[in-house]
């Protein structure tokens, strides 16, 4: 099992920027493929933000925040990062983080979700 616990969620104007932290436990790190951020708005299906493979660092995103957000990841920490600028009002969700391992072809691990806000 991983277990998954986002932070770093808030309101904040638009144009403004956050940065959400995800910190894995549990299974070792060396069994993750990818770790990505999800997202949820109010009465739409969760969709992709943005991925980074554990190994090797490359990452992908979602058309809508390219040039806005960025993912990162501290191995030895065992995290992994969303710096999101110029945020805008349809960034509103609940962002979650998520985990890919080795052996499955879906991000099968979940937290818990963190809020963002985004005011106009």
């Amino acid at each position: 099992q991983v277990q998954l616990e986002e932070s770093g969620g808030g309101l904040v104007q638009a144009g403004g920027s956050l940065r959400l932290s995800c910190a894995a436990s549990g299974r070792t790190s060396s069994n993750y493929d990818y770790m990505g951020w999800f997202r949820q708005a109010p009465g739409k299906e969760r969709e992709f933000v943005a991925r980074i493979a554990w190994s090797g660092g490359s990452t992908s995103y979602a058309d809508s925040v390219k040039g806005r957000f960025t993912i990162s990841r501290d191995n030895a920490m065992n995290r992994v990062y969303l710096q999101m600028n110029s945020l805008k009002p349809e960034d509103t969700a609940v962002y979650y983080c998520a985990v890919r391992p080795r052996w499955s072809v879906r991000f099968d691990y979940w937290g818990q979700g963190t809020q963002v806000t985004v005011s106009s």
